[in-house]
């Protein structure tokens, strides 16, 4: 059977100097929980809905000023392309992580949320297959 060619999904980004609130609307507007922070080409940390929530907890429901880079998650869970799904349901359980960016390397691929993992896992596919590799274009069967 023909294979099937995989457009790589848009990888929704934040700069570090950004206004929390400009990020707020971008994930609003998407309806995505998550952006991957990147400073000068390279992955700075994350920010997701959690942080943004927090912070308003913190500031009495005001975002002002603040800036990405104060509520940025600097070492957020990554995975590999090649990560087994359950392990990865096991490490996102454990750490509480509701978004992984994937990395090949330093070179990021994309991000999957903890309900990519559970669809998958409910669908019993090779995550491996469907999922990750669904970043790569072309890549091998």
């Amino acid at each position: 059977s023909a294979m099937a060619k995989t457009r790589t999904p848009p990888i929704y980004t934040t700069p570090p100097d950004a206004p929390v609130l400009d990020a707020v609307k971008v994930m609003a507007q998407l309806d995505i929980g998550s952006l991957v922070v990147m400073d000068h080409g390279r992955m700075a940390g994350m920010v997701t809905f959690a942080e943004v929530l927090r912070a308003l907890a913190d500031r009495g429901g005001t975002l002002g000023e603040l800036k990405v880079s104060a509520i940025t998650e600097r070492d957020p869970v990554t995975a590999a392309p090649t990560i087994d799904v359950m392990e990865l349901r096991r490490t996102m359980l454990d750490r509480h992580a509701r978004y992984v960016p994937v990395m090949d390397g330093t070179t990021l691929l994309g991000v999957v949320s903890f309900h990519d993992v559970a669809k998958a896992v409910y669908e019993e596919q090779s995550f491996e297959n469907r999922m990750l590799k669904s970043y790569i274009q072309d890549s091998p069967a």
